[in-house]
Order: structure tokens, then C-alpha cells, then sequence
């Protein structure tokens, strides 16, 4: 199965985070499955360690070269996504999550997420 991992399992999967359950680690683990990760949530994480925020400490050069040396796919962001965007009912603002929904569907692959308001979306969406 193809899945796109929301912008939090992006952070964890380097670090094997103790915040993984054992469904998303089995998920994980599974060598059946291939694994996307979007350009937006890369540039989610650039802006994130811009601001300097503390206790942010990802580096997201770093972050995408670890993924694709690991095999993971990269996403970018395409028209078709966006305009896809005006499809979604209003239940979440943030522009990230919703344009990870938006290629989800249309690529028909499952957005991975642990976000309970993204899981509220219909859709291939999975919560783990």
C-alpha cells in the first residue's frame, strides 16, 4: 500500500519517536508498503526551524536527504492538488494539512496521520 505520512511522522521516523503506537510502527515496518512524503511538508518544517522556535530542532535539508537516502518518495506539490484544495469541507484551516489531504486524494494514496481533526476529513485518510 502507498502511503503519504503527515508532516508529524516525519519528524518521528528518523528519530523512531516513543510517540509512534505500535499500529504506525507496523505500518512503518511493513516492507509491502512504499512511502511518500510531501514538498509542503518540508517547507512546513523549513518555516517551523526559521522562526527559530525552541525546542524545534529539525533541520530540514537534512530531514529530506535522510528520507530519500531511505527510500522514501518525494511528493511536490502539483496544480492539480490545489485546485483539489476547493473540494474540502471547512473543517481544518491550516493550509499544510489541508493541501496533504488534497494530494492524498488525488494521487489515491492514504494520508498517514495522527491528527484527530484531519482524520474527520473523508477520504483516504488513516489515523494511527
Amino acid at each position: 500500500m502507498r502511503f503519504l505520512l503527515d508532516t508529524h511522522f516525519l519528524l518521528w521516523v528518523p528519530i523512531d519517536s516513543r510517540r509512534m503506537n505500535a499500529r504506525a510502527r507496523a505500518i512503518l515496518n511493513n516492507p509491502e508498503n512504499t512511502f511518500l512524503f510531501s514538498t509542503s511538508s518540508i517547507w512546513e518544517i523549513t518555516i517551523k526551524a526559521g522562526a527559530d522556535r525552541r525546542g524545534f530542532p529539525y533541520n530540514p535539508r537534512e530531514l529530506r536527504k535522510q528520507l530519500i537516502e531511505n527510500g522514501y518518495e518525494e511528493l511536490p506539490v502539483l496544480g492539480e492538488h490545489v485546485v483539489a484544495i476547493d473540494l474540502l469541507p471547512p473543517i481544518h484551516r491550516d493550509p499544510f494539512d489541508r493541501i496533504l489531504i488534497a494530494q492524498a486524494m488525488v494521487e489515491r494514496v492514504v494520508l498517514l496521520t495522527v491528527d484527530v481533526v484531519i482524520a474527520k476529513y473523508p477520504g483516504p485518510i488513516r489515523k494511527v
